[in-house]
């Protein structure tokens, strides 16, 4: 093939340290989760939705082409946190990551997913949210490792 092409979509879903709800102000999450897209798009992963809660952030996007995922986490994180420092916030992301990845035929029920976020909170802690994703993604983990 003379021409590279792909359609890899995937679900991102961080966290600050410590899981604490710097994000209560909606003003400022919103503005998070937009600037969030902004970087994506910069790095030609172009968002899908981005949201979230006061603790966690959940993107849904096209992985580019020439980025791996794991470069794209880094700069995401790295870019919103210098961001974030000049707003003055103190929040500092949590080192490790989930994603998972998402289908075509998928990509409307992730995104009402993750524009329910405030009804699923209503029942469901964030640990609980990621456990129940990691599992129905087959994701084999060690609780010890998971939390900082």
């Amino acid at each position: 093939m003379p021409q590279s092409l792909s359609a890899v979509f995937i679900h991102l879903v961080f966290t600050n340290k410590e899981r604490r709800p710097y994000l209560r102000d909606t003003e400022t999450r919103e503005a998070l989760h937009a600037y969030l897209g902004g970087i994506s798009k910069t790095l030609d992963c172009p968002p899908i939705i981005v949201g979230g809660m006061d603790d966690h952030v959940h993107l849904l996007a096209r992985l580019g082409r020439t980025m791996t995922q794991a470069e794209w986490v880094k700069e995401l994180k790295r870019v919103s946190n210098l961001w974030l420092k000049g707003k003055g916030e103190s929040i500092q992301w949590q080192g490790g990551y989930a994603a998972f990845s998402v289908s075509q035929s998928n990509l409307d029920r992730v995104k009402r997913y993750i524009e329910d976020q405030p009804t699923h909170h209503r029942k469901l802690s964030f640990q609980d949210e990621l456990r129940a994703l990691l599992r129905k993604h087959d994701v084999e983990f060690d609780e010890r490792y998971v939390w900082d």
